[in-house]
């Protein structure tokens, strides 16, 4: 969507960058020209990612450098050294795109504590601390930067069997209003993105194990009868973090191929074929007669 380096000259620290729709992303930065920093607990995973994005064919002249850096976005220490190593590669700072997350569909009642604090450390804490520690940073230093969060639309709608993960993401999602609110007189912006169905390897896995998979086709609820391409929510998020959306901020964009809006009370009738149209027509016109006879007697 963007021009050849777009990004050129900005660094940004991508969590959960080495697998799923952090790669997509960071793929794309890199090819925007943009200094990327991955970032996930398993370094031997983030270093291939890296090797992969810098070794590609095709790979653009201008396309941008990365590096790889293990951490646990619950542990501050970690996230502080994703930080310092970043500053000393690449001389600054620019965007943070937060992706990490953690989920499973679960009846809620069966979950224990520490079931639901693992969701919620990975995807709430993890957030505000990489958040809160990236922007004292930014402050400090009088930088403006761009703090971007993957979101979901059950984050503002809530959802059943996925309470810690709505719950987080709720958070998550009303601390980026917040700050984007707070933290613009310093050049800050905040903004979300609220992803429909975009299929990952691993996450898919566990949303939709089987026999859900085979009971449940997750295309019949969206509008454009499909599911989402990682280039797709890549552009999105390339944007969000550029200068070209410099008078965007505290907003969330939703990307699901129009699934939220088929939660209507009447949307399920895209059911009813055209022969049964016309039977419920002709029934309407006889009530509707029916009634009108009534009136006049």
């Amino acid at each position: 969507m963007l021009r050849d380096g777009a990004m050129q000259g900005k660094t940004i620290i991508v969590t959960g960058g080495g697998t799923g729709l952090g790669k997509s992303i960071s793929r794309y930065l890199v090819q925007l020209g943009a200094n990327v920093t991955i970032c996930s607990r398993r370094q031997a995973v983030i270093d291939e990612t890296a090797h992969e994005l810098m070794t590609e064919p095709g790979r653009p002249a201008g396309a941008g450098q990365v590096l790889a850096v293990a951490c646990d976005v619950r542990n501050p220490t970690e996230i502080e050294n994703v930080i310092s190593q970043t500053i000393e590669k690449f001389g600054r700072i620019d965007g943070l795109l937060n992706n990490s997350a953690g989920n499973f569909i679960s009846p809620t009642e069966r979950l224990s504590y520490k079931a639901f604090d693992t969701i919620v450390d990975i995807v709430l804490r993890g957030t505000y601390y990489f958040t809160l520690a990236v922007g004292k940073y930014w402050i400090e230093n009088k930088i403006p930067g761009t703090v971007l969060n993957i979101s979901t639309t059950y984050a503002s709608t809530g959802s059943g069997y996925v309470v810690p993960s709505a719950v987080a993401k709720g958070g998550a999602l009303i601390m980026t209003k917040s700050l984007a609110a707070e933290w613009g007189k310093y050049g800050i912006r905040l903004n979300a993105i609220a992803p429909g169905p975009f299929p990952t390897k691993g996450a898919w896995d566990r949303l939709f194990p089987e026999p859900l998979a085979s009971m449940m086709d997750p295309t019949s609820r969206i509008p454009l009868k499909r599911v989402g391409e990682h280039g797709e929510l890549a552009n999105l998020a390339a944007y969000l973090l550029s200068d070209y959306s410099g008078y965007i901020t505290g907003e969330t964009i939703t990307i699901d191929g129009g699934e939220v809006l088929a939660a209507g009370e009447f949307s399920h009738l895209e059911q009813v074929t055209s022969e049964q149209w016309d039977m419920i027509e002709q029934t309407i016109k006889q009530a509707n007669r029916a009634s009108k006879k009534e009136g006049q007697g």
